[in-house]
């Protein structure tokens, strides 16, 4: 199994601003409606593990954004809406089990998602890939992608694009 994180940060290193807010996403212009290659990305994924938090965050953009599989790692999430009864599933437990019961399902490639999860993922040593684009705005405060963990995790550098004279997008696997 290959877990991914691909996710956008600020230049101080934030996914979401105070209040989780989200809107400064949208403060780079892109007329041409560009995906940043995420398309790309999404179609070699078998499903989306993501937290509660952002669960529900994404509840609230509206339409449902997905079309793969997805698992939300919750241990008091209430019951799922009615529309989303077999897009989504709620998971609960450890990590390293459940990321082998996902394998035994016949998941291969999963996108990790939500600042506490990813750091889960990272705790256990179980993110191979980091796609992080950079949003040249200084948020000041807020959800850092990054917290502590207990050991040091290597990475190499596979490539870095440039956006529009804007986002810069760096992808790392992990060095073991």
């Amino acid at each position: 199994m290959t877990n991914y994180v691909y996710i956008a940060t600020s230049l101080d290193g934030y996914i979401a601003g105070p209040n989780e807010n989200l809107d400064w996403l949208n403060s780079i212009p892109n007329p041409d409606k560009n995906d940043y290659d995420y398309s790309d990305f999404i179609k070699n994924i078998d499903a989306i593990v993501m937290g509660k938090n952002t669960y529900q965050k994404v509840l609230t953009f509206g339409k449902w954004p997905y079309n793969k599989p997805v698992f939300v790692l919750s241990n008091s999430l209430p019951n799922i809406p009615k529309d989303l009864i077999g897009k989504v599933e709620v998971i609960k437990g450890d990590i390293k089990k459940l990321t082998r019961q996902l394998t035994e399902q016949g998941f291969k490639n999963l996108y990790i998602d939500g600042g506490q999860t990813i750091h889960s993922f990272l705790k256990e040593d179980l993110i191979d890939e980091l796609i992080i684009t950079i949003i040249p705005i200084l948020l000041g405060d807020g959800i850092p992608l990054f917290h502590r963990l207990d050991q040091q995790l290597k990475f190499k550098h596979k490539n870095t694009k440039s956006y529009n004279n804007n986002l810069v997008k760096s992808h790392y696997i992990r060095d073991r």
